[in-house]
């Protein structure tokens, strides 16, 4: 925030200026169009705005978690949960893909481990899932674990570990790899049949452009996929799942009572004595075009208001044209006369 607070108009318009450019935009035409239309729309739309400064950026950066972070917070939610996230990857590396696949096996359906475990075995949850945050630098690899009302955290999270221990040490069964593959797969066909929004053409097309910069880079993930052997997960999940890990547990607001009361709230309260109403000096003037001024100074608090009333309204309209006020006024606000 302080950052923030200090920031100018002058440093908000170079910000813009230096990340806005077309040199540092993918733009995605996805549709019933052909590719020299394309070309020569965006050369028209787009064409003479100017490319912008070349900008510095890391090319893979993975943030070391050293040991285990753990927090504890309280929030207005009726059920705990628990979040395991590790730092992995960025998008489009092998063992993303891997751990893509991981995640899928340990939390994809009502057959796999941690629903199974969890939500069918022991009844402590009521939902799990497991996914891959894929990103330009880094990723994250997350499980989100909700516990039943009144169930202990601590059990869902030592059921958790057991689990992910378990899978760390012999690896995914192959009837699991083969769900996992078909899932990811399915998920791919399934979101490309669309041709914007999240999953679909031009999302897949401008992310593997920004982030690998191939917008056909997805065959190799792909190829990743349909490659990977059970070994190749068991190999991503040891390099990445086993220590350097952040967890966060939300608790529901603790269940408050109130003390006994002997108040009868059927009667008003008696008023006290009424004190002395203070109300600021006014002070007043009035410019050469007529303008009248008052000034009510209070110092409570650094706050200046300022209220322009003028004798004219709703009732000053013309018939022809109602709401010509009301007009003008909300035109003041943005600041557009």
């Amino acid at each position: 925030m302080e950052d923030l607070n200090a920031a100018s108009l002058e440093d908000v318009r170079h910000w813009f200026q230096t990340f806005y450019g077309p040199a540092n935009t993918v733009l995605v035409l996805a549709g019933d169009i052909d590719a020299e239309t394309a070309l020569k729309k965006v050369e028209h739309y787009f064409g003479d705005i100017p490319a912008g400064p070349p900008v510095a950026r890391y090319e893979k950066w993975i943030p070391k978690i050293p040991g285990t972070r753990r927090q504890k917070v309280s929030d207005r939610v009726p059920q705990a949960r628990l979040f395991k996230v590790w730092n992995v990857p960025p998008y489009g590396e092998t063992d993303t893909s891997y751990l893509e696949l991981v995640s899928r096996v340990l939390a994809s359906g009502k057959t796999s481990r941690l629903y199974k475990r969890l939500v069918y075995d022991d009844q402590s949850a009521t939902d799990v899932s497991s996914f891959v945050d894929r990103r330009e630098i880094s990723g994250q690899f997350w499980i989100v674990a909700t516990a039943r009302p009144g169930d202990d955290v601590a059990r869902i999270e030592k059921a958790v570990d057991e689990e992910v221990a378990r899978l760390l040490e012999k690896g995914p069964s192959q009837q699991e790899l083969q769900r996992a593959k078909a899932g990811y797969i399915a998920n791919f066909v399934r979101g490309s049949e669309r041709i914007g929004g999240f999953g679909g053409k031009s999302d897949i097309l401008a992310m593997n452009q920004t982030y690998r910069g191939d917008p056909e880079f997805y065959q190799t993930i792909l190829k990743h996929i349909r490659e990977a052997t059970a070994d190749n997960l068991l190999s991503a999940a040891k390099t990445w799942l086993t220590d350097d890990v952040y967890i966060l547990e939300v608790d529901p607001y603790p269940a408050y009572e109130t003390a006994n009361s002997s108040v009868d709230r059927s009667k008003l309260p008696e008023p006290g004595a009424q004190g002395d109403a203070r109300f600021p000096l006014f002070q007043r003037a009035e410019l050469p075009n007529g303008l009248k001024i008052i000034l009510a100074e209070r110092h409570a608090t650094p706050v200046v208001i300022f209220n322009l009333v003028v004798n004219a309204g709703s009732a000053a309209d013309q018939f022809a044209s109602p709401g010509t006020a009301r007009l003008a006024m909300d035109m003041l606000d943005p600041g557009r006369i």
